[in-house]
């Protein structure tokens, strides 16, 4: 989970920020590094769609070795299995969550190479689940909270957060061939529901304590504002045709009172 500055790549990943303990500093940047890398075998660079899946293929089994504490390395991707490895070790972290997103990055790739779209919310739902809420979970696991409702609230801001990311880059996955607008949805509903999704995660930041908590109060807050400026175009041309928002001094501000408020 981190403020709009982590969705310029891979969504939601505190990259070692001044507010992370830094004694977890080296097992998030091995997370982020770990979905950095597959986000660029997915999206990146202009390889054609079967060879994005062998190279995930090849990732997953990866994966598989590094989890299983094998002695081999990853021959193609030793500095992100080598630190993976050392943060699973120490912190027992869950497999699933890794994998989940894994999944993610090559339904996407899938999609896009056929021009599937998502047939409802609840497909879409779907798609958050594996693309976005691992990280709220694997986060959650480095801070020692694991209740059944913090992780609830966790996906509900995860969830937000890479609808907002959708939403503000609706334009771009539109020239990639990606539409992630369910069928029969109109862009200003999809923005109520993210609010709405996020409001029911924002209590969470009361339950994960210390900076981590105030961290929290950021990524709501900036995905809130991030909302603002998406409802304030109203429904020009479905917002097809606009760049992306972008927050600025004012915005960041803003931000911090109402992390303040909260």
């Amino acid at each position: 989970m981190e403020l709009m500055s982590s969705i310029d790549h891979y969504e939601n990943f505190p990259v070692a920020s001044w507010l992370c303990p830094a004694r977890l500093r080296p097992a998030v940047l091995a997370l982020y590094q770990f979905a950095r890398t597959a986000d660029d075998l997915a999206d990146e660079g202009f390889e054609p769609a079967h060879h994005r899946l062998d190279a995930l293929g090849e990732y997953r089994a990866d994966l598989q070795n590094c989890l299983k504490q094998a002695n081999t390395q990853s021959i193609r991707w030793p500095t992100v299995f080598g630190p993976l490895q050392q943060a699973v070790q120490q912190y027992q972290l869950p497999a699933q969550p890794l994998f989940d997103l894994l999944d993610a990055f090559e339904q996407d790739v899938v999609y896009t190479s056929v021009g599937q779209g998502y047939r409802n919310r609840a497909e879409l739902l779907d798609y958050c689940r594996r693309s976005a809420n691992p990280v709220g979970r694997l986060m959650l696991h480095l801070y020692g909270v694991n209740d059944a409702t913090s992780l609830a609230q966790s996906d509900a801001i995860c969830t937000a957060l890479q609808l907002i990311n959708l939403w503000q880059d609706r334009a771009e996955d539109l020239r990639r061939g990606r539409n992630y607008l369910p069928e029969g949805h109109t862009l200003p509903n999809e923005l109520r529901f993210a609010r709405e999704i996020m409001m029911q995660g924002a209590p969470l930041v009361h339950r994960v304590k210390g900076l981590a908590g105030w961290e929290l109060r950021a990524v709501v807050q900036g995905g809130l504002r991030m909302l603002d400026k998406l409802d304030a175009r109203g429904d020009a041309q479905d917002h097809t045709q606009l760049a992306r928002p972008t927050l600025n001094k004012t915005d960041f501000i803003r931000i911090f009172w109402r992390c303040i408020r909260m």
